[in-house]
């Protein structure tokens, strides 16, 4: 089997990012939904309520922000991948080298990234 074209290592790349940064917004969104719960709880004095319910609290809270603190750098990252895609479409295009098919994954790819950047 050969091994992989730079195009095809570029989407890769980019398509792998995309989808870490998916997977931390469901982490994000999951963290806050237990945040939320557990401060109702505590509000409400629930008689289910664990005696350190407030440590339970701020740990939660505590990664929510390591959490947040990841999509800064993740989205630079993103940003270069998509810059070496762009790099990489243009050099199969003008040497003929990829197939269509993988220029298709790749155009694909480059808008993902691009509308993960843009997001921002």
């Amino acid at each position: 089997m050969a091994p992989p074209s730079a195009l095809n290592i570029a989407t890769q790349s980019v398509n792998r990012l995309v989808r870490e940064e998916s997977y931390y917004h469901k982490e994000q969104t999951s963290q806050e939904a237990r945040i939320k719960k557990l401060q109702d709880e505590i509000a409400a004095n629930s008689p289910d309520l664990d005696s350190n319910a407030p440590y339970v609290l701020k740990q939660e809270q505590t990664a929510l922000e390591e959490t947040k603190a990841v999509f800064g750098p993740l989205i630079d990252r993103i940003a270069g991948a998509v810059q070496k895609l762009e790099e990489q479409i243009a050099i199969s295009e003008s040497e003929g080298s990829a197939s269509e098919e993988d220029l298709k994954k790749a155009k694909e790819a480059l808008e993902n990234g691009k509308k993960v950047t843009e997001t921002v």
